[in-house]
């Protein structure tokens, strides 16, 4: 009997067997293929997923293998800059770089590395699941393991679905995907240059061409990536085929200068689970939710579901009430759909194809760039909370030079001021570290700033650095950190 099973051992559920590995989860991933996909696919993830990979220590081996972006251009059909998005250089407000572009297969290498270290997850490659069943006491996964060539059964006590859009998890939770209404297809392209071609820049780019919206995206190395869209009368059959991408890329880039490691056509499109839990099945990823490509949050969305629901499922096989899994989906849905529907905005934006509604367009954004920001989505159910609840926390540095989640790893933290801390007896510090907090006492800059600007002379972190609440008394840290306060 595993705690839990990970059905899928891509991105978001490697990340999920690191973090309950971490935390000393006992799992097994169940994954149907041999090994990691060859070709590109997702190519960006924030600082905020780069946080994530920091609490289970694989930060610097993945930013070994990215490449900082500088940011994302606005151009229309003129080549006249509509709106500049930079990402400044250097540590940004939750203690990395804001952008980051990757190669899928080098990220999944590293994840799949890192799962090994720890004994308490077993990895098990060509292992298909067929059905699961499920009671009060745990689930029981129908399994054909290809390898060998036998069909078993696996014990757990709960399951993961992160196997993608075709989940079969989610069609056994028995939940209907919410359409957005946001669908086009697009021709996306990945080439590796066989020289450097500086010209292209560093920058993503949106082409807002009503002719031919566009975007570039610059991947790692000699790696550049195009997306374009299909217009009426384009054949999806042929729109792949290499005659066709060089006619389309002809503006930017010839086949002398590089070489086509895929071109596929894809639909992109917008929908969210309506149900993210059936007992003791979740689902998380894409087999939870779809995004178009355009705020390049696909995966990172993915990573920060298991985020959420790793350090949930460990206090639920502790002890904590089963109800708290049912604040995952709550929390999930709501922050989700933010990042789907700012998406689904950009792409009305880019995909313009009326000639006269673009030009509208380039002088409404030229005159006002702040319409297209928004600020970072805030989690379902925190709504009536006062701020900054619910919102991700920063990390900054302690005066020791340690970022702050070095300091406090998988657990609740109270973070107070020096002056405010005075004032805690002994007693009342026993009293949060038996409620599983760890007490984070600072007189440093950055950490007195942050209190500043919350109001508070300390503030209440969860597991996956979401701020619970603040307070201005032992008592009211105390009722923030009982695990009810999250589950409502």
């Amino acid at each position: 009997m595993y705690d839990v099973a990970v059905v899928g051992f891509g991105p978001v559920g490697a990340v999920l067997a690191n973090l309950l590995g971490a935390m000393g989860v006992r799992c097994v991933v169940l994954e149907r293929e041999a090994g990691t996909y060859h070709l590109p696919r997702a190519v960006h993830f924030d600082d905020e997923v780069m946080r994530v990979f920091q609490s289970v220590g694989l930060a610097r081996a993945v930013e070994g293998i990215t490449h900082a972006s500088p940011g994302m251009r606005f151009v229309n059909a003129e080549g006249r800059l509509l709106i500049d998005w930079p990402r400044p250089a250097g540590e940004g407000p939750l203690g990395w770089h804001r952008s980051y572009r990757f190669h899928q297969p080098d990220l999944e290498l590293v994840l799949r590395e890192g799962v090994a270290r720890f004994s308490c997850v077993a990895v098990r490659t060509r292992c298909e699941v067929l059905d699961i069943e499920q009671d009060a006491e745990g689930a029981l996964l129908a399994v054909v393991d290809h390898a060998a060539g036998v069909r078993e059964r696996v014990a757990a006590r709960f399951v993961v679905g992160c196997d993608g859009a075709r989940s079969l998890v989610r069609r056994l939770v028995g939940t209907e995907m919410e359409d957005l209404h946001a669908r086009q297809q697009w021709l996306v392209t990945d080439l590796v240059l066989n020289r450097a071609k500086p010209e292209l820049g560093d920058f993503s780019v949106q082409h807002c061409d009503p002719a031919r919206p566009s975007t570039y995206v610059r991947g790692t190395g000699m790696r550049r990536r195009w997306e374009i869209m299909l217009m009426p009368g384009d054949d999806p059959a042929l729109a792949g085929e290499a005659a066709t991408v060089w006619r389309w890329l002809a503006r930017w880039i010839g086949p002398e200068e590089a070489a086509i490691e895929r071109a596929a056509v894809y639909t992109f499109h917008a929908a969210i689970a309506r149900a993210w839990r059936w007992g003791r099945l979740l689902i998380a990823g894409d087999a939870a939710h779809l995004t178009p490509p355009f705020l390049g949050q696909g995966m990172c969305a993915g990573v920060r579901d298991v985020a959420n629901l790793a350090w949930k499922l460990r206090a639920v096989l502790g002890g904590a009430p089963e109800g708290l899994l049912d604040s995952y989906g709550r929390e999930r849905v709501a922050h989700v759909r933010d990042y789907i529907e700012i998406a689904v905005r950009l792409g009305r934006v880019i995909q313009e194809t009326d000639p006269a509604a673009a030009r509208a367009r380039d002088i409404r954004m030229a005159a006002r760039p702040e319409l297209m920001r928004s600020p970072a989505p805030r989690l379902g159910g925190h709504e009536g909370r006062a701020e900054p609840a619910g919102r991700i926390s920063p990390q900054p540095r302690l005066a020791d030079g340690r970022l702050l989640d070095d300091a406090v790893g998988h657990r609740f933290a109270v973070v107070m001021r020096a002056d405010f801390a005075g004032s805690v007896s002994r007693a009342e510090y026993s009293a949060l570290e038996e409620a599983g907090a760890v007490v984070v006492v600072e007189d440093g800059a950055a950490v007195l700033g942050w209190l500043d600007e919350v109001g508070a002379p300390a503030v209440v972190l969860r597991p996956d650095r979401y701020v619970l609440g603040w307070g201005g008394d032992m008592a009211a840290l105390l009722g923030l950190l009982r695990l009810e306060t999250v589950a409502h």
